[in-house]
């Protein structure tokens, strides 16, 4: 029908596959993200650009890897994995600015089979506001 807001095919908004997305795993909150990597049971990711990286600072101990990069650095069966892409059990926690574009991340990482992935609630933004520890992008 045509004059209609009606999506074709079933195409839904973001907000919409957001909420699609979320639902299939359990998100972390920022204490229990540190808490996690502090006992080694998870792996924090850092997704966000270099001109985000460099204006706020990074998070101790997190992977740096680009959004663009992240499946082929984190398949553990990949020709391009990096060396903590050890299994599919690994926890993974996606770190990305706001919460947003992590919640799409953590869901591509599922589909390779990692079923532990999961994403930063509120996303860096949300770390440092808990007052968690930011350090200095290198110059």
């Amino acid at each position: 029908m045509s004059g209609t807001n009606q999506p074709a095919g079933g195409a839904v908004g973001i907000d919409e596959l957001l909420e699609r997305v979320r639902a299939g795993y359990e998100r972390v909150e920022p204490q229990a993200a540190y808490e996690a990597t502090r006992t080694g049971e998870a792996l924090l990711v850092d997704i966000r650009y270099a001109a985000l990286r460099d204006r706020d600072g990074l998070v101790p101990g997190a992977l740096v890897v680009e959004r663009n990069e992240l499946e082929w650095r984190l398949d553990p069966r990949g020709s391009h994995r990096l060396p903590e892409a050890t299994s599919h059990d690994l926890r993974i926690v996606v770190i990305c600015n706001e919460g947003y574009a992590s919640s799409l991340a953590a869901e591509s990482l599922h589909r390779l089979g990692l079923h532990r992935a999961t994403d930063l609630v509120g996303g860096f933004q949300a770390w440092r506001e808990a007052g968690l520890p930011v350090v200095s992008a290198p110059a």
